[in-house]
């Protein structure tokens, strides 16, 4: 999450839904948190280093017998204070790679159009296959391009 008010403001609906917060917490089935320093190198985004740690906590969530890993991230908080969106299409194009390749896993990935440039808004508008409409409902993306483009250059940005 982005804040700690965005922890908070989950935890209450988790609450409100009917989720023993504390008790998740405590069994580490539920993680929240704002931490960004390991997903970075140099203060810099890492896409090897943060798709390692989805491989890892997947592998740990499946030993600890659960069914699969549910993520979620913030894009302005995993690229991190510098707001280097640089390896941003990179980064989600192989993500969508790693849904394909984990069908246990599955993550949603938050875009807020309030506090992103319009560039990056547009890149994860063509990345993910499907776009999360509410808790019942994903839709097909129907701007989404497959990973033929590497770069935001290459496609205009």
């Amino acid at each position: 999450m982005n804040s700690e008010a965005m922890v908070a403001a989950l935890s209450s609906y988790l609450t409100a839904t009917g989720v023993d917060v504390d008790e998740e917490l405590s069994r580490t089935s539920l993680v929240l948190s704002t931490e960004t320093k390991q997903l970075a190198r140099n203060g810099l985004f890492d896409t090897d280093r943060m798709l390692r740690r989805l491989e890892q906590a997947l592998d740990e969530a499946l030993r600890d017998n659960f069914d699969g890993l549910f993520a979620s991230g913030d894009m302005a908080w995993e690229f991190g204070p510098k707001k280097d969106f640089s390896r941003l299409l990179e980064y989600e194009w192989r993500l969508e790679q790693f849904f394909r390749e984990h069908p246990q896993f599955a993550a949603l990935c938050q875009y807020h159009v309030d506090t992103l440039p319009k560039e990056v808004l547009r890149a994860g508008a063509i990345t993910h296959e499907m776009i999360f409409v509410n808790e019942a409902l994903s839709v097909p993306n129907p701007n989404y391009i497959q990973a033929e483009c590497t770069t935001m250059r290459s496609l205009n940005f």
